[in-house]
């Protein structure tokens, strides 16, 4: 395999040279180019507003100008035979690994990508780009280190803002995300500080909750932050304009462009917690050591912040910004060394209660019209032992009994999670056309407890009325022997005096007696669906104008007059008279 290249950037002129040899090998035919110092020297551009937006903080990128990762995507160095059916994404290519994105985080990008199309459908936001952005800040989450609901099981935290290296930003959150009530940290999958969450946070997967540890809500709030000012990611300029909001610094800008080129060729799905890690292995995270993500860019006035115009000056090379002990092991005469800070203690996650019972919320009895939607939905609540709710309790609901109700993607179960009132209400529940009734059952995923049954009733569509029958015009009705009648029969139904639709009809020839009608055995007929003579048609309805033309009407070999009745359910009747001639010698 022909060696790899760009798969660290270096500090200085080095990091230029290689993040642009790099970025034009693996974007030669569709990359958008790197925006220059002039592009992105005036930053109010790079943090556009507008008034239904939260504002950002002073100014301050999402990360606050933190450290974040800055290996490039794996690209075999080009010029060597076969290196074009090696890039990533193409078939029968040699370097795949770092293509694949956990199952989870990919689908927390995708998700809020949808849901963007519906609330900012100009924005054109690609899943890539969160991807770029959650490969360069965390990781991918430490290779999808989440749960099933996508929240890493402890909190990823970036170095302390506290101007030694980075940014100076003091406590916002009372340490309630970051656990540092001093100076604020940036939080999360999508290395939010608590400032700029408290204005973008979201609720990406529905749970009542706005958690930066979460990669649902982290994922639809970078979206958001991204789409900003009305900007369409499409073009090149906003496209820059969003990236280097998140972070100030063009090195920050050119390693999420080359990641985003990168997944735009080609990805594939992988178990969660099996992701690649950046090569430093520095994924963010409490503790020691934790946070750092490679390379570091201060903001805001801290050391070794970037210039006017992005460009990262040299900083050292640990996340950890404090002074280190001579490197000849003995103290400098006179001085001594200054001992190195202790890291903030990571905030204490409580053990998650488990729930003991289920129980129903609301009426047990849920009832709907043929093809409509049930207005209200199963709910349940889950609580301990101790009586409490417990939040993100999975629940099952399944549709039992044969029915043709779904709920919303036509599926006939789907799992919800409790909210933090500990309850959980199930998807949209639509009636088939089956009437009659069925049950609802939810039950606690993974737990022997016993299930709440909610019993749901399908009742006919009712029928539409009419109380008048009559023709849209007054031509006769005449055919010879043997013949057709030529002109078709429409007539229009209407209950006091309204068009009436879809209203049922039954088309009978009858007898010339009208006090004593039966079904005629001779004369005009109709047609049925095998193309045999019959007298009587049932299941016709009106159209939405309230009419209803009938089929082709024959006539044997009787000639004489007969009578057409039609007859609706409530009554209404209407009698149109056919005249069969003798067909004249041939």
């Amino acid at each position: 395999m022909a060696p790899l290249i760009g798969r660290r950037l270096r500090k200085g002129a080095a990091t230029t040279a290689v993040a642009a040899a790099a970025m034009a090998a693996l974007t030669a035919s569709q990359a958008p180019g790197f925006a220059s110092s002039s592009d992105h020297g005036d930053r109010d551009r790079n943090r556009e507003q507008t008034a239904s937006d939260s504002p950002a903080v002073d100014d301050t990128p999402i990360d606050g100008g933190s450290s974040y990762h800055t290996d490039l995507p794996p690209l075999k160095t080009p010029g060597k035979p076969g290196h074009s059916a090696d890039l990533p994404g193409i078939p029968g290519g040699g370097t795949k690994t770092e293509a694949g994105i956990p199952a989870t985080v990919l689908d927390a990008y995708k998700r809020a990508e949808a849901a963007l199309k519906d609330s900012r459908p100009g924005c054109n936001l690609p899943w890539q780009l969160l991807a770029a952005i959650g490969k360069v800040e965390s990781g991918q989450a430490r290779g999808g280190n989440v749960d099933a609901e996508g929240t890493t099981p402890r909190p990823i935290l970036g170095p302390v803002l506290n101007g030694n290296g980075f940014a100076m930003i003091k406590d916002t959150d009372g340490g309630a995300f970051d656990g540092d009530a001093t100076h604020d940290r940036a939080v999360g999958p999508m290395q939010f500080i608590p400032s700029t969450w408290a204005n973008w946070g979201r609720d990406g997967n529905n749970d009542g909750e706005r958690d930066p540890n979460n990669i649902y809500d982290a994922a639809l709030a970078a979206g958001n932050y991204l789409c900003a000012g009305d900007r369409d990611l499409s073009t090149e300029h906003h496209l820059h304009q969003a990236i280097l909001g998140y972070n100030h610094s063009q090195e920050y800008l050119n390693t999420v462009l080359s990641w985003l080129e990168y997944y735009k060729r080609g990805t594939h799905e992988v178990p969660d917690g099996t992701g690649v890690l950046p090569s430093d292995n520095r994924s963010g995270g409490s503790g020691p050591g934790a946070g750092g993500k490679g390379s570091h860019n201060g903001h805001g006035g801290g050391k070794g912040t970037g210039n006017e115009h992005g460009h990262p000056r040299t900083l050292p090379k640990s996340t950890d910004s404090s002074p280190k002990p001579p490197s000849h092991g003995g103290e400098t005469p006179g001085t001594s060394s200054p001992k190195p800070p202790k890291p903030p203690k990571p905030p204490q996650t409580p053990a998650p209660s488990v729930p003991t019972a289920l129980a129903s919320v609301g009426a047990k009895e849920l009832s709907a019209t043929a093809g409509t939607e049930f207005a209200t939905l199963p709910r349940v609540r889950a609580v301990d032992a101790k009586g409490k709710p417990v939040a993100k309790a999975k629940i099952r609901y399944e549709i039992r009994g044969e029915t043709g109700a779904r709920f919303a993607g036509l599926v006939k179960s789907a799992v919800v999670p409790t909210g933090s009132d500990g309850t959980a209400t199930a998807p949209k529940l639509t009636a088939g056309e089956q009437t009659g009734s069925f049950a609802v059952r939810a039950t606690v995923e993974g737990k022997k407890l016993t299930p709440v049954e909610f019993k749901a009733t399908v009742k006919a569509r009712p029928t539409p009325q009419a109380d008048a029958l009559a023709r849209i015009d007054d031509k006769a009705f005449t055919a010879e022997t043997g013949g057709t009648f030529a002109d078709p029969l429409t007539v229009k139904a209407t209950y006091k005096g309204k068009v009436a639709a879809g209203v049922p009809v039954t088309a009978t020839m009858i007898s010339a007696d009208p006090e004593k009608p039966v079904e005629n055995d001779k004369g005009p007929y109709f047609l049925d669906e095998k193309g045999k003579p019959v007298r009587t048609l049932t299941g016709l309805k009106t159209n939405a104008l309230g009419q209803l033309t009938l089929p082709q009407i024959l006539a044997d070999e009787h000639a004489g007059t007969y009578l057409l009745r039609l007859t609706t359910a409530d009554g209404a009747v209407l009698t149109v008279e056919l005249t069969v001639t003798q067909a004249a010698a041939s």
